[in-house]
């Protein structure tokens, strides 16, 4: 027998019943924002460098950049083009760059777990660890925002076999840890389930610029042709069109021009799609009837 996780049936995009998202649009798409803390000198690095200078002080301060400028120029496109947006935290965020959370709170925009640093995956932890970890993640959120999230992505997309169960039984209702479909599909847990929230690999600034090496021009061309492609392909199905941002990354000048220019060609179709944050679209799902999506019956 083929290893399976068995969290979730197979079941082809076309069979599936169609619904429509609010206004009767049939593209959802959401822009992420990975507000991320590293440790200095430990743990994982970035790909800028080679391995025996991943912890270089010239490679920590290479991200610190987002979270001093990037991201202050980002919020200041998102302002601008009036874009919904949703944070991945790492939680050092509140000791280590107060300012950047209440920029977020002003904004009211959405805030998932996102683990402590993004130095440290979460897959290699044991259960009672990783129990704690998204406890402690949870418990610090609710302290400073007066509620507890209500989504979930790992550092580094790094899972272990309980992950799902462990954020199902810790209150959360959506994870963006699993990146095999363009609309939100349940996953089964040992105590009920939780939904699967589409996540990009490929439109994601950091696989594309610098593990794929594309240029900037060519990252936002590949948002733009995507997001043309999936608002042709929504005219029969509802699609979700995530985009994944890191602000040490295209919050560079010379890349936000380029973001730019993406982000206006998406707002200028505002009136064809659902501009949201994914917290949104899993209470959506949720109001859907029974029988609509895959796994509802989980």
């Amino acid at each position: 027998m083929l290893e399976d996780h068995r969290r979730y049936a197979y079941s082809n995009i076309d069979s599936r019943p169609v619904y429509d998202w609010p206004g009767g649009t049939r593209l959802a798409v959401y822009i992420a924002m990975n507000i991320e803390v590293f440790r200095y000198g430990k743990g994982k690095g970035a790909a800028i460098a080679p391995p025996d200078q991943a912890n270089s002080h010239s490679v920590y301060s290479f991200r610190d950049y987002g979270n001093r400028v990037g991201f202050w120029r980002l919020m200041d496109l998102f302002d601008k083009l009036d874009l919904p947006v949703e944070h991945q935290l790492n939680t050092a965020i509140y000791e280590h760059c107060p300012e950047i959370m209440e920029r977020i709170r002003a904004r009211k925009d959405e805030i998932l777990g996102h683990g402590i640093t993004n130095s440290d995956e979460q897959g290699g932890l044991s259960e009672e660890e990783e129990r704690k970890l998204i406890e402690h993640c949870t418990s610090v959120i609710e302290k400073h925002e007066g509620v507890k999230p209500t989504g979930w992505m790992s550092p580094w997309l790094s899972n272990s076999n309980n992950t799902l169960d462990l954020l199902q039984e810790a209150g959360y209702r959506y994870t963006m840890d699993w990146t095999m479909d363009d609309q939100p599909v349940w996953a089964k847990t040992r105590s009920g389930r939780i939904l699967l929230m589409p996540y990009p690999i490929e439109n994601n600034d950091n696989r594309a610029l610098v593990w794929y090496r594309y240029s900037s021009a060519e990252f936002a061309d590949m948002i733009i042709g995507t997001f043309d492609e999936m608002l042709e392909q929504s005219k029969d199905r509802p699609l979700v069109f995530p985009i994944s941002l890191h602000p040490f990354l295209v919050g560079r000048p010379y890349r936000l021009r380029e973001l730019r220019r993406a982000l206006e060609h998406i707002a200028s179709h505002r009136d064809k799609v659902w501009l949201t944050r994914p917290g949104d679209i899993s209470r959506h799902i949720e109001g859907l009837p029974k029988g609509t999506v895959p796994g509802d019956d989980y």
